[in-house]
């Protein structure tokens, strides 16, 4: 046990806590084979945040993951890389290494083919190889590490092992999962509810985003596929299986949004070809892939621009891309390109991304050390590790936050009953939808400053009304009692 004085003497601030009782655990496996393991779990508190991308086979997570990057870093085909856990790192140079499964480590070679990186495994099978590690210089690689994982479902049982592996194993590698849908397919059920844990430990739906990918394909490709994406994933973000599983649904056309982020000036010429023919002979052509690739023969395009432009447009981004250059909508690549990313989802998922992970990326990197660290004292119990469990335990039941991320599990998983407006400011208030004042008291992006504080005044006044109302149900006032917390955290000092 530790006493007092130890107790009142840890940091501040929730990530310091983490880092005291990690030092803590440094100290009594000093003499262990599990030293080093420690040293990385403190070294990873200071790291970019860890987002895992998964999904079924062929849900677009590479695509998905280029289109983040803003480069054509990630294998989109059915190569031997796709079946290998691959992280990607910021850096100062470029490189990819592979981590082998005997503990070695062998540097690969690679190459840019049209603008797509190519790995070569030297000759090593997929299944000798734990994980790649590419480092690449990228602005938006400071933020976040991105893991691309492998498909599940897919005909490699060992593929699917790996995501599981990497999600569910007890030292969760990943703070925050995005996982990928393209429709609610009961494979996509199993395997988010075999994770599900409703405590601050393995992926949850307070750390797990769901995207609606290949959002352009629905609809058959139509005009107006987009539209109908978002409708789609308004129903999945109100069914109670999705909310139990993940945070949110946002629909994003991964392939349109890739192809934004790298569009070429040679592609704009040729989408302009397609442009310059009258609306209705345009509009015959594009009925189907068939049909863009076979017929129009004065186009001026071979068959293989043709089939370049459905694979990197797709039909639906080259319907759209036809009309914003005809109706002049656009004129230029780099106003195309910002159109094209604007329309793809990819802005609104970036928004959640920052809003849901980025802005509590202490609170679910603490999460993850703090798993790992209990993980590791119950599996490999040494002297003194009852007082390293005993500050985890302190650091878990002392923080705010972690109350906040149970009261959101709890409401997701139905276990906190009551009027759904009364339900929805709950958890809107306690971090549900994101961390900024704004976001909790659900007012503007553009509200004042005064406009905070009377907002939360007012949540105070109800939730404590609440709270302390004795017909109210024991799991609702508990809940309540933690966001009349959070919101007297607002009033002590509003966050933007």
């Amino acid at each position: 046990m530790i006493d007092d004085g130890e107790a009142s003497a840890m940091p501040p601030t929730l990530l310091d806590r983490t880092r005291f009782a990690v030092d803590l655990a440094s100290e009594a496996y000093a003499r262990t084979e599990h030293a080093a393991r420690l040293d990385a779990l403190r070294d990873r508190l200071d790291e970019p945040l860890r987002v895992a991308v998964a999904g079924r086979v062929k849900a677009g997570k590479s695509t998905l993951l280029n289109a983040l990057m803003g480069e054509r870093l990630a294998p989109t085909d059915a190569g031997e890389c796709t079946r290998i856990v691959t992280w990607y790192h910021d850096g100062h140079t470029y490189g990819v290494t592979a981590g082998l499964r005997d503990g070695g480590r062998a540097d690969l070679t690679f190459r840019r083919d049209d603008g797509a990186l190519e790995v070569d495994l030297n000759g090593l099978a997929p299944g000798d190889v734990e994980r790649l590690d590419l480092t690449w210089p990228s602005q938006a690689l400071r933020t976040w590490t991105l893991v691309d994982t492998p498909g599940i479902g897919s005909l490699d049982p060992s593929s699917a092992e790996r995501t599981w592996d990497l999600l569910a194993d007890d030292e969760t590698p990943a703070d925050a999962v995005v996982y990928l849908m393209r429709h609610l397919h009961p494979q996509d059920v199993a395997f988010l509810d075999a994770f599900h844990d409703t405590e601050v430990s393995r992926p949850n739906p307070v750390n797990t985003i769901g995207v609606l990918s290949r959002a352009d394909e629905i609809g058959v490709g139509r005009i107006d596929a987009l539209a109908s994406a978002r409708r789609i994933a308004g129903r999945l973000r109100r069914d109670a299986t999705v909310r139990r599983m993940v945070q949110t649904v946002v629909p994003v056309a991964g392939l349109l949004a890739e192809t934004a982020a790298t569009l070429t000036e040679d592609e704009v010429a040729r989408l302009r070809r397609v442009a310059a023919l009258p609306a209705a002979d345009a509009d015959d052509l594009l009925l189907s892939a068939d049909r863009f690739v076979e017929r129009q023969p004065g186009l001026g395009l071979t068959d293989l621009e043709r089939v370049a432009l459905l694979e990197r447009f797709g039909l639906f981004g080259v319907r759209l891309a036809t009309v914003l250059l005809r109706q002049k909508v656009v004129g230029t690549a780099t106003e195309l390109a910002r159109e094209l990313a604007a329309r793809s989802g990819i802005g609104e998922l970036r928004t959640v991304l920052d809003s849901l992970f980025v802005g509590r990326r202490d609170v679910l990197k603490s999460r993850s050390a703090l798993l790992a660290l209990d993980a590791l004292l119950v599996a490999a119990p040494v002297p003194g590790g009852d007082r390293v469990a005993t500050v985890v335990e302190q650091v878990v039941a002392s923080a705010h936050a972690f109350a906040e991320l149970r009261v959101v599990s709890a409401l997701r998983a139905g276990w906190v009953t009551g009027p759904d407006e009364a339900l929805t400011d709950l958890e809107r208030l306690v971090g549900g939808d994101g961390e900024a004042a704004r976001r909790r008291l659900d007012l503007p992006a553009g509200a004042s400053s005064a406009d905070v504080t009377d907002a939360a005044r007012s949540a105070l006044d109800r939730w404590t009304r609440r709270a302390e109302n004795p017909l109210t149900r024991h799991e609702l006032m508990l809940a309540a009692r933690v966001a009349v917390r959070s919101v007297e955290g607002l009033l002590d000092g509003p966050r933007p």
